[in-house]
């Protein structure tokens, strides 16, 4: 299926179907990824994990309000170890780069395109604790290591891969092993996706760092795009 430029940019619903859940009605995905995700938590069933997502479809304005926060200092900015980072100590451009390892720009999430699950298991965290969606939580020693093993061994076998653990030379984007991709639609939505496309999705509206955004975006792609 050919994504038109607002389904690329989240600015669109109409290439999704809703993914069914225990707890919740939110989470859509393109009707393929849907069957395929179902077919991995069966086997993921079988082999005693509850595969569950966390976080699917993204719209425009859900990674808009994300990044907006992040860069006005109301939400955390992190480093690979959790810690919150002081954004008053950097520039605008250094803000946006510690941004953009760990959140994509609005527009620019493969969240956007219906393909994308972050996911986990309910029944392996801990009472009391909050899923945090970092690197601790799914590596040796962290509660859903096993998972992480599961994952990397059967992925392939229904066509999902893991983008932001096996990336290029050069990126500057954190692991997240938690972040799976249906790669039959992420392939070709990957090769619609430009900064032509995304330049015109911002188009009127408040991205916070914009004109450095702007100015540095050859790089952001080079180095902050999978």
């Amino acid at each position: 299926m050919k994504l038109t430029s607002a389904m690329l940019t989240g600015k669109s619903r109409e290439h999704l179907v809703n993914l069914p859940t225990p707890h919740s009605t939110n989470h859509f995905l393109q009707v393929q990824a849907v069957k395929a995700f179902q077919s991995l938590q069966q086997s993921a069933v079988k082999n005693g994990f509850n595969l569950q997502p966390a976080s699917s479809f993204r719209d425009f304005q859900r990674q808009q309000l994300i990044w907006n926060s992040k860069f006005s200092g109301e939400r955390k900015v992190h480093d690979d170890s959790g810690i919150a980072l002081d954004l008053t100590k950097l520039d605008d451009w250094q803000k946006c780069q510690a941004i953009l390892r760990w959140s994509a720009l609005p527009g620019a999430s493969r969240h956007h395109w219906g393909t994308e699950i972050d996911i986990f298991d309910p029944d392996l965290l801990p009472q009391g604790q909050s899923l945090q969606l970092e690197p601790w939580e799914y590596e040796k020693g962290g509660y859903f290591c096993e998972l992480s093993e599961f994952l990397v061994e059967n992925l392939p076998h229904f066509d999902f891969a893991l983008p932001f653990m096996q990336q290029p030379i050069g990126k500057k984007i954190g692991r997240e092993p938690w972040h799976i991709s249906y790669l039959p639609l992420a392939e070709q939505a990957r090769a619609q996706f430009s900064s032509e496309v995304l330049l015109q999705s911002w188009q009127n509206e408040e991205i916070g760092g914009k004109d450095i955004l702007c100015k540095y975006m050859d790089q952001i792609f080079e180095q902050f795009m999978v």
